[in-house]
């Protein structure tokens, strides 16, 4: 009798699993989520904290600044060296990894005593992270369950916005009310990373079959195919994330300055107010259409936006959450939509590729803007540096929304069958 057997994403066929049993290569979906929502955890924990080293440590904005620039630099040279890392070697090497660098900056996170360790400690973080973020965006898509296409986008974009917002409220809320402030948080996380790695090498199916030989400093390129779907959501993408990268990091001290509070589980509240209204709109809007997502979330971002100006301009602590909401909705459901039409039009080859350019897209917009506006804040003040931030984000959001409008429906090109994966029925 002939032997049943089954494809697998990259390309090899497997004896075809039994009645009830995972498919074969695909086991650990679950798992390689919860490392997603676990690093974006850790990278906004430190938020609430912010206040605490400058209190410490007599630091200003600035130096807040230099903190947050090196995780992204970090980051950023991470995607560059080591972006397309995991189509050469495996998924799970390198995420096993992104782990362990990210255990190592916890560890120095509760052993800092100095802004010199802080930035160490952010550093890693970054370069955890970088590791992780292309690695992860593939194996989602590799370990993907049939039948349920578009499940990766989702839980991409969910799971990265809820992780932003529970790290940063969870970590104010025990700086705020438990023992050591300054610690406890990343003794918890330790621990969880430390979970994660041994679930993650026992539980975790490798996906990628076919290796090969890596190279450092590979060649990071959207494929000329996918382009037209790159260029159309980039200006979705760089208008969300520089929304988050405001939030993130200086959202606590505008929040305590417009409420005269210095309450840390208030100042994380903020973000995690961003973070879980994106997150809470992805939920809902799962089942939408990518172009669709992307306006929704351009609309609520210029409005947003514009609202958050209007807080700060009349130092309303009430509006600036109403505006925190209202701007949450377009951090979820652009971010969703931009990553939904670009996901399924590459194959398991290049899905490593691919995810490195959507991230030095999202990471840098992430940065680059907040870093800026640090400088800025040191010459005219924290809160009219937030009221030139937000008009521009209403600018650049309203951009992104003439670009989405303008863009059709469905891509204009057919992806080679050497790129291009079956085509999302939800990417219209």
């Amino acid at each position: 009798m002939q032997k049943n057997t089954a494809p697998t994403n990259a390309g090899h066929r497997l004896p075809a699993p039994g009645p009830g049993a995972p498919p074969a290569g695909r086991r650990g979906f679950w798992i390689v989520t919860t490392v997603l929502g676990f690093s974006l955890t850790a990278a906004s924990a430190p938020t609430p904290l912010y206040g605490v080293y400058a209190a410490d440590w007599n630091f200003s904005e600035i130096t807040l600044t230099v903190v947050f620039a090196v995780y992204a630099v970090a980051l950023l040279g991470a995607l560059l060296a080591f972006g397309t890392l995991s189509d050469a070697i495996g998924r799970k090497p390198v995420i096993l990894t992104a782990l362990a660098c990210q255990a190592i900056g916890l560890l120095w996170f509760i052993t800092a005593d100095s802004v010199a360790w802080l930035v160490a400690a952010r550093i890693a973080q970054g370069l955890a992270t970088g590791l992780v973020s292309a690695a992860v965006s593939a194996a989602l898509l590799d370990l993907q369950p049939p039948g349920r296409t578009g499940l990766a986008a989702l839980m991409n974009a969910l799971v990265s916005t809820a992780g932003l917002g529970a790290g940063a409220l969870g970590s104010g809320a025990l700086v705020e009310y438990a023992p050591h402030p300054e610690r406890l948080v990343y003794v918890v996380l330790l621990l969880a990373a430390v979970l994660l790695l041994v679930v993650m090498l026992f539980f975790v199916d490798e996906s990628v079959t076919v290796k090969s030989r890596p190279r450092l400093w590979s060649s990071i390129s959207v494929p000329k195919p996918v382009r037209p779907a790159f260029l159309a959501a980039a200006p979705c993408l760089v208008a969300t994330l520089a929304l988050g990268g405001l939030y993130l990091s200086l959202g606590p001290s505008l929040a305590g300055r417009l409420s005269h509070s210095h309450n840390h589980l208030l100042g994380g509240a903020v973000p995690a107010m961003l973070c879980g209204t994106g997150a809470l709109a992805t939920a809902l809007l799962r089942s939408a259409p990518a172009r669709s997502c992307m306006t929704v979330g351009c609309t609520t971002l210029v409005v947003g936006s514009l609202l958050t100006v209007t807080a700060l301009s009349l130092d309303s602590p009430a509006l600036f959450y109403v505006s925190t909401v209202i701007a949450g909705v377009g951090f979820g459901t652009g971010y969703l939509g931009a990553l939904r039409s670009l996901v399924s039009l590459v194959g398991p080859q290049h899905r490593a590729a691919l995810g490195s350019a959507i991230y030095i897209v999202v990471y840098t917009a992430f940065s680059v803007p907040v870093v800026g506006a640090g400088v800025m804040a040191t010459h005219i003040g924290l809160r009219h540096t937030a009221i030139t931030f937000c008009a521009a984000l209403a600018v650049l959001a309203l951009t992104a929304l003439v670009a989405t409008l303008r863009t059709p429906a469905r891509p204009r090109y057919t992806a080679p069958s050497d790129l291009a994966g079956r085509p999302d029925p939800q990417s219209s």
